[in-house]
């Protein structure tokens, strides 16, 4: 067994960005979320006026191991599909009792959380605040600004995996939709149940 060895790796307290020498962000743009917004035709429109990206990461490429933390960060840019802000895809994981902690870094946003029972809840997250997202909980984060990034670190075991799946067939339960400024949360009309 080879010896595990420390490392540091620079994030940006702003932007959340690690050097490039270091990672590079894996990007998703709207063309990657289809079925993910509630409104496809305003995702076709969008996808033909640029297709302008939605969020990016920074996975640190932890192996997949148990007793590992995975890390990194996540960037949501502002603006909406429709009357959806822009959000990451959301997930469970594989590993289904796997808690993760995310702490804003800055920005304003949602966490949006459901349980496979149907428990729904949300925090809403500003810079310097932390937000534990329990085992069972599927989760995404929303920006809810319209003008600035929302920049969160995330940690979570190495070997719990992503369970993307459930949430591209079923959708989450609520969408998280912009009213004159503000967000209300909504029922989603195309969640599927099992």
């Amino acid at each position: 067994m080879s010896e595990k060895k420390s490392f540091v790796i620079p994030f940006d307290t702003k932007t959340g960005r690690a050097p490039e020498s270091v990672r590079k962000p894996l990007e998703r743009r709207v063309s990657n979320l289809s079925g993910i917004f509630f409104d496809n035709q305003a995702l076709e429109t969008a996808v033909s006026q640029g297709n302008p990206i939605v969020y990016e990461f920074y996975d640190m490429g932890m192996p997949e191991t148990e007793g590992d933390i995975a890390f990194g960060t996540s960037i949501v840019h502002p603006g909406k599909v429709g009357e959806e802000f822009f959000m990451t895809k959301g997930h469970f994981h594989t590993i289904l009792d796997t808690a993760e902690v995310y702490y804003c870094i800055s920005g304003h946003g949602l966490m949006l959380m459901e349980s496979p029972e149907g428990d729904v809840e949300h925090q809403e997250m500003e810079p310097g605040q932390a937000v534990y997202v329990p085992g069972r909980y599927a989760h995404r984060s929303i920006n809810i600004s319209l003008k600035e990034p929302l920049v969160m670190f995330f940690a979570f075991r190495a070997d719990a995996g992503h369970d993307y799946g459930t949430i591209e067939e079923k959708g989450f339960r609520k969408l998280v939709v912009d009213r004159g400024g503000s967000y209300e949360i909504i029922d989603n009309p195309n969640w599927k149940e099992s």
